[in-house]
């Protein structure tokens, strides 16, 4: 290594010369084409990650929906035009979401207050339903007298058509709106309380044998060990239940009249309205989906990421 005589008041100081010394300095020029190309390079891999992204998340969901909409236009194509086409139902669609909340009667309002209407019934109904049928699924789980009492009724009843549970609510509340929340109640209770019982009764039996020998209260067993071991079967019991409702709101509407879905679906073929049909069963699929959707955000942020 060489040294490089400085001159400072008449005295000559020898600083070593550095290694970074000897490297050239690199002009403007070429700076500039350096950073070019670090610039082309991460722009290749962003496009790269971007075209990943786009093959193997959107690209499958978007080629399956115009797929369907092709299908469905081929066969409104062929059906003499008793079954819309995906461009008028979508004009029909534009104008009617225009307007969604007016009022016009009680038998003539937008679809905005038919959807109101409808969320209104399915969450009290399903409400009702998880008050009761989560603490009856810990119990059954957790007493074994209760779950052998219990298993030939949830046997007997469960796989009654919901529909069939109409009458009998029309008899006892003598009135349309609470028979209709009745039906979604006994509809959606049965994925609540099975599935509560069912993660109960997997807890390992060493869990209630340490619970056991600390005399824990039957408070302090639900809290310290039930809870956190059953919340991923609670939760996929709820989600179950609230697809569950949503499903029997439509045809108990049907049924029962009034302001909702289902009523809307049942007066607008009364009116040969194919077209608002069309729309009703796509809003009952999104807002159903949404439901699901969101259980499902709600589920993992209780579970930490857990699958439930």
């Amino acid at each position: 290594m060489s040294s490089i005589p400085l001159r400072k008041d008449n005295v000559v100081i020898m600083k070593p010369k550095t290694e970074q010394a000897d490297k050239p300095v690199a002009t403007a020029p070429e700076r500039l084409a350096a950073e070019r190309d670090v610039n082309l390079e991460n722009g290749r891999k962003r496009y790269a990650a971007g075209l990943e992204f786009f093959f193997k998340t959107l690209f499958p969901p978007l080629f399956g929906l115009a797929l369907f909409t092709l299908v469905w236009a081929l066969v409104a194509q062929t059906s003499d035009g008793r079954l819309p086409g995906p461009v008028k139902t979508w004009d029909s669609a534009v104008e009617l979401f225009s307007d969604p909340f007016y009022r016009n009667g009680p038998n003539d309002q937008g679809i905005g207050w038919n959807i109101l209407n409808s969320l209104e019934r399915v969450g009290i109904g399903f409400g009702l339903a998880a008050l009761v049928g989560i603490p009856l699924g810990f119990m059954i789980g957790r007493f074994e007298f209760l779950s052998r009492m219990c298993a030939p009724i949830i046997g007997l009843l469960r796989p009654v058509s919901p529909l069939a549970w109409l009458p009998i609510g029309l008899l006892v509340f003598n009135a349309a709106h609470p028979a209709a929340i009745w039906v979604i109640f006994i509809s959606s209770i049965w994925p609540m309380i099975i599935n509560t019982a069912v993660g109960v009764s997997r807890i390992p039996q060493d869990y209630m044998n340490v619970a056991r020998v600390l005399n824990l209260s039957e408070w302090k067993i639900f809290t310290k060990i039930l809870l956190p071991a059953v919340l991923p079967y609670m939760l996929t019991g709820v989600r179950l239940s609230i697809g569950v409702a949503w499903l029997v709101i439509v045809a108990a509407e049907m049924l029962t009249g009034g302001v909702g879905i289902g009523f809307w679906v049942w007066d607008e073929w009364n009116n040969l309205n194919v077209e608002h049909i069309l729309i009703a069963i796509f809003v009952v699929g999104i807002v159903g989906l949404a439901l699901e959707q969101a259980l499902i955000v709600l589920a993992r942020r209780l579970t930490h990421g857990a699958e439930a």
